[in-house]
């Protein structure tokens, strides 16, 4: 299973002082060396964390597989199809949220989705969909000819430790998905704590996890805390059988 690091709280951190630290180009480079298999980065439309010379340097940087998470901004998305990062990941955005609050809406006949997905799929990018883990909506996103989609997990994340309903409709999701023929990737609020029965769904392939990760590498180092995910991760094997 590929482990893709959210580097944007490093960012949160720098841009809460407007200085030069800490450089989410390095933090990209150790979460390389913790053993993460990508880089995820939102760039967002007020910009509040991650910057374009973020997102310029670390497409420049020599083997970086970089994920990009966009909304439908038309100036974030001619940007993105510039830079022509390895994948997109087109999600929901509101100013006021403090996070991604839920998945995409895809609705049928959605005609500037259709279009952005277009867009970036002709710039030779890997695009994938941030939905809800829901039938309906996976096939309307098998229906767009998109190559894979991410399943938010916070509904799990909020949860886990009450009821096993959430996971079971991750399960049952990523199910579909993959019968649809999409790449089953997930993310959103997980942790050291919970990723393991996440980690367990055979069809998920790719997990996308930054807070709980940025968070603990106060106390460990960025490197170790990438690490030790990784190794969270890897123990979930036993669990899917």
């Amino acid at each position: 299973m590929r482990l893709y690091v959210n580097i944007d709280h490093v960012a949160t951190l720098r841009e809460a002082r407007r200085t030069d630290e800490p450089d989410p180009v390095r933090a990209a480079e150790a979460a390389e060396r913790g053993g993460a298999d990508g880089i995820t980065v939102h760039l967002r439309e007020d910009r509040r964390h991650i910057q374009d010379a973020d997102v310029r340097a670390l497409r420049a940087r020599p083997g970086t597989v970089l994920n990009l998470e966009l909304a439908q901004h038309p100036e974030i998305v001619r940007l993105a199809c510039r830079l022509r990062p390895f994948q997109a990941t087109l999600v929901p955005e509101r100013r006021q949220e403090i996070t991604t609050e839920g998945g995409l809406a895809v609705r049928r006949g959605d005609r500037r989705l259709a279009d952005t997905i277009r867009r970036l799929s002709d710039a030779r990018i890997r695009v994938s969909l941030f939905i809800g883990p829901d039938r309906t909506t996976i096939s309307r996103a098998a229906d767009l000819g998109v190559p894979a989609v991410e399943l938010h997990t916070g509904r799990y994340a909020h949860t886990w430790h009450k009821s096993d309903r959430a996971l079971d409709a991750l399960r049952a999701a990523a199910a579909h998905a993959k019968a649809r023929g999409l790449a089953v990737h997930a993310g959103h609020g997980l942790t050291y704590r919970n990723v393991q029965p996440v980690a367990a769904i055979p069809e998920i392939e790719e997990l996308n996890i930054g807070h709980s990760i940025v968070s603990n590498a106060v106390f460990w180092g960025l490197e170790e805390a990438v690490r030790r995910m990784r190794k969270q991760i890897e123990g979930a094997q036993g669990l899917s059988g």
